[in-house]
C-alpha cells in the first residue's frame, strides 16, 4: 500500500471498464495524487464507488463529467479525505438508486453545500454526508 502513496499522476483514458461493477477504494490511499484522467471511464455496470477516492488529500479537483451513476447503490465515503478538494461538479450524478452516501465527503474541509453542484439538493438532506468516520476503539 505505501506504493500508492507515491503516485502522482494517473492517465487511465484508455482503461477498459466496461465490465467492471465494483469500484470501491480503486484509488484508495493515492495521497499524493494531483492528476487523475478517467474522461474514458464507463460506468454504466458499475453498482458500488464506496471510498473510491477515500485519502486522496493532494487531489485539487477531479472531472466526473462522464460517470453514469444509474446503478450505483453505494457512495459511502466516496470522497473522504479528500483535504485539497474546493469544488466539485456531480450535476450529472444520478443518485436515485444510492442507499449509502454516509461520509461521502466527510474529512473534506473545503467542500459544503456552497460548492458540491448536484443536481438532486436533497443529498444535502443527508445527515452523515459530511461527517467523518468514527475510529475504531481499541479493546
Amino acid at each position: 500500500m505505501e506504493t500508492v502513496k507515491l503516485i502522482t499522476n494517473i492517465n487511465l483514458s484508455n482503461f477498459n471498464t466496461n465490465n467492471v461493477t465494483d469500484m470501491s477504494a480503486m484509488f484508495r490511499g493515492c495521497s499524493s495524487l494531483k492528476d487523475i484522467n478517467l474522461s474514458n471511464f464507463n460506468t454504466n455496470n458499475v453498482t458500488k464507488m464506496g471510498c473510491m477516492f477515500h485519502g486522496c488529500s493532494s487531489l485539487k479537483e477531479i472531472n466526473l463529467s462522464n460517470f453514469n451513476t444509474n446503478n450505483v447503490t453505494n457512495m459511502c465515503g466516496m470522497f473522504y479525505g479528500c483535504w485539497s478538494l474546493k469544488e466539485i461538479n456531480l450535476s450529472n450524478f444520478n443518485t436515485n438508486n444510492v442507499t449509502n452516501m454516509d461520509c461521502m465527503f466527510g474529512d473534506c474541509p473545503y467542500l459544503n453545500n456552497n460548492n458540491i453542484i448536484v443536481k438532486d439538493k436533497r443529498i444535502f438532506n443527508i445527515k452523515t454526508l459530511f461527517e467523518e468516520e468514527e475510529e475504531d476503539e481499541e479493546d
